[in-house]
């Protein structure tokens, strides 16, 4: 590609650069990287470049770091209910579809993302199968099942009170969480997850199903064998648990009181709110026709967490920007973006605090050293976006995949120009519905 595909050095010209730290946009100012090391940012550049190097011109272009997704389930494969993602999903072609849209990440300008649970054990598997380039696809930190107990997840009674199942793992004992993390660890989890709250019959919104016991037995075996823990919590009393637990990533965080933000904070843990899932379905939900009191609910757990969650940001709190990219609401290469968004209208950060998260802070979900990744600065990983227009005063910008101009993954270009990858449905994906509601003799003869 005349762009770098083939591993050349690269120059990016006389675009205006987001660094990644939130600090001002430096205009007309070049970028030289090479395969996975950026060389320069700044007017030393251009002289530093040799012999064969690549010049694209982004004047006019905003030049930024590559976005980091922080929640993404890449094996799960649209799913329209938990049906479908529990009991359509065979491993063989879960891992296929996998595959088949993992390379919409980086077209969409992700080039790192966490998925903290997979179904089955692909995982691992999948990320391992990109570094060594059997797959094209983004820089991936992987976990395996969830840690459940017998309580549940958000999948209320289709989760069995033993074993696995999709992407759940359900532990009866302490003993079988210490043994279940251990393993977790030895065939390749980069982090462990735990769901903390789940759906209970009867009962509004999520409960805690995870004592601070039980817990801890999670975080102290994970952090033993060098391993951080991630956990689900929709309510305000599983995020202080999870915190003084020892989590170290805690998604959603809905509904956070004061306790929890200072349990947080205290213990240093990050936040991954993940409002993208919500809000596509409270703002777009009648589209695709969700039940209406689901859209309601999720809007209000929007508006429910922000504030407190903007005082966990002014205290320090690192956020991180998740889509959960995966299900019907929020396929693949659509809304990565979107979180940035959220950020700025619901949290009301700028656009530059909100880039930072879905950069700079994203090093965390990949594991990697902060100003490693997720920046633009000598040394760091050669990840980078060029864009149409100015993110700085219009975050939106990101999430429009007419406005990319050039994605660079470990310093080689990602080709924008090939068709979209479109697929046929696969046998016994979806659910098959006889009908939408009962044929009652009433209905016929009214």
């Amino acid at each position: 590609m005349a762009d770098g595909g083939t591993g050349m050095p690269v120059l990016v010209a006389g675009g205006t650069v987001i660094d990644g730290t939130g600090a001002d946009p430096m205009p007309a100012t070049d970028v030289l990287f090479e395969p996975d090391r950026i060389v320069a940012v700044g007017p030393d550049a251009a002289s530093l470049a040799g012999p064969g190097t690549v010049t694209v011109d982004a004047a006019g272009c905003t030049v930024l770091p590559g976005l980091i997704d922080a929640h993404c389930h890449i094996t799960f494969g649209e799913p329209a209910s938990n049906d479908e993602l529990f009991f359509h999903r065979p491993a063989s072609t879960s891992m296929l579809l996998a595959a088949f849209n993992v390379p919409k990440l980086l077209r969409a300008g992700i080039t790192g993302f966490l998925d903290a649970d997979c179904i089955h054990d692909l995982g691992p598997a999948l990320r391992d199968g990109i570094e060594a380039g059997l797959v094209e696809g983004p820089r991936m930190a992987s976990g395996l099942n969830a840690l459940l107990t017998a309580a549940g997840g958000t999948a209320g009674r289709l989760i069995p009170d033993a074993g696995r199942i999709g992407y759940a793992h359900v532990m009866t004992d302490r003993a079988e969480i210490v043994r279940t993390t251990r393993q977790q660890v030895k065939y390749g989890a980069d982090w462990i997850k735990i769901h903390v709250t789940g759906s209970l019959p009867n009962r509004r919104g999520e409960l805690t199903v995870w004592s601070l016991d039980e817990l801890r037995a999670v975080t102290e075996t994970a952090h033993a064998l060098d391993t951080p823990t991630v956990a689900h919590c929709r309510n305000a009393e599983s995020t202080r648990l999870a915190a003084a637990a020892g989590v170290d990533l805690i998604l959603h965080a809905s509904y956070l009181d004061e306790a929890a933000v200072a349990a947080v904070v205290e213990a240093g843990a990050a936040i991954a709110p993940t409002f993208t899932f919500l809000a596509n379905l409270a703002d777009h939900g009648h589209a695709v026709g969700a039940m209406a009191g689901q859209v309601e609910l999720f809007r209000g757990e929007i508006e429910a967490t922000a504030e407190l969650l903007r005082v966990a940001y002014d205290a320090g709190v690192p956020l991180l920007c998740g889509s959960e990219s995966g299900f019907a609401l929020t396929p693949y290469g659509h809304w990565h973006a979107r979180e940035l968004e959220l950020f700025v209208e619901v949290l009301g950060l700028s656009p530059l605090e909100a880039i930072s998260c879905a950069t700079r802070n994203g090093a965390l979900a990949l594991r990697r050293p902060l100003d490693s990744i997720g920046v633009l600065a000598p040394g760091a990983a050669a990840d980078l976006l060029v864009v149409e227009g100015d993110p700085a005063a219009d975050v939106r910008v990101l999430g429009d995949k007419r406005r990319l101009r050039h994605v660079y993954s470990r310093g080689r270009a990602v080709d924008l120009d090939r068709p979209w990858p479109e697929r046929g449905p696969l046998p016994m994906e979806k659910v098959g519905m006889w009908s939408t509601r009962a044929l009652t003799w009433d209905l016929v003869n009214p």
